[in-house]
């Protein structure tokens, strides 16, 4: 059973950082009972969620997705490009130590999780304001010799490239071409759905248990995907998208073993089973 790592949503989420979208009020409890339904909908789709508790400090913390990448036995831990958020890596960081091997990413280089999603051996990663040059060759350097290849992909209309694309199904790409340049996704062998042209943030979707869940108010890109055959499930998000967030910016999802990350969770002095570190 995979493992959703998730984290509740700070009572200061009205002060996220945005890029792309104007600020607009956002209720927290409402945020919070969006993500308690995500998580929901997280469960029927045959994850086990392990939840972490929001920090008032931290008002982007509940988008743990950019904290870092999990490629096969390695944890890529991320390089915040804004300060604000710096501080939400050290506990993604010693969590995941319970589960895989440590690779850190280091400034001048910045890579946040939110720029890179895999199909198969295939790690896309946006060059982004969040993610430079210098990130993806340090995610290269990690990611190559465990056998996957890395494809960058320009991203010039939101604020990471699963804003614009998702894994889809085995070989798709669901994207927004208006966001992204997808063309670097098709030269590596990946079909490209586009989504509906009047449904731009519909791109964001999270594959799992043989499912793709989709935001609400999506409908017509819903109708796209499920014309491929795909099942679909959805989920509202409404409130948490005007922090500029979508559905996999909410979870980290990977193999492991639950026990030992609920233990570290509870005891900040567990020891990590694997924690050798990388430049």
């Amino acid at each position: 059973m995979p493992i959703a790592l998730t984290r509740q949503i700070s009572p200061a989420i009205a002060a996220c950082e945005l890029t792309y979208m104007d600020r607009a009020p956002i209720d927290p409890a409402r945020a919070a009972r969006e993500h308690a339904s995500y998580e929901d909908a997280l469960r029927a789709l045959g994850a086990e969620v392990v939840s972490l508790p929001a920090d008032p400090g931290l008002p982007d913390c509940a988008f743990i997705e950019d904290t870092a990448l999990v490629i096969d036995n390695v944890a890529v831990i991320a390089s915040m490009r804004r300060p604000s958020r710096a501080p939400e890596i050290e506990l993604a960081a010693r969590l995941l130590a319970t589960q895989r091997e440590i690779a850190r990413i280091r400034p001048p280089a910045y890579l946040e999780g939110g720029d890179a999603f895999l199909v198969g051996r295939t790690v896309f990663v946006g060059v982004s304001s969040r993610t430079n040059e210098a990130g993806v060759e340090a995610l290269r350097s990690i990611a190559e010799p465990l056998g996957h290849r890395v494809v960058a992909v320009p991203v010039t209309g939101c604020l990471h490239l699963t804003t614009g694309a998702s894994f889809l199904s085995e070989g798709r790409v669901l994207a927004n071409p208006a966001w992204i340049d997808v063309e670097p996704i098709r030269r590596a062998g990946a079909e490209v759905v586009a989504v509906h042209p009047e449904e731009p943030w519909a791109a964001n979707t999270l594959r799992l248990g043989g499912a793709t869940l989709m935001a609400g108010g999506f409908p017509r890109t819903r109708e796209i995907v499920e014309g491929l055959g795909i099942r679909t499930k959805v989920t509202p998000i409404d409130e948490i998208q005007k922090a500029e967030a979508g559905l996999t910016c909410m979870s980290l999802i990977f193999e492991g073993d639950a026990d030992a990350l609920r233990a570290a969770t509870a005891d900040p002095a567990t020891p990590a089973r694997r924690s050798t570190a990388r430049a």
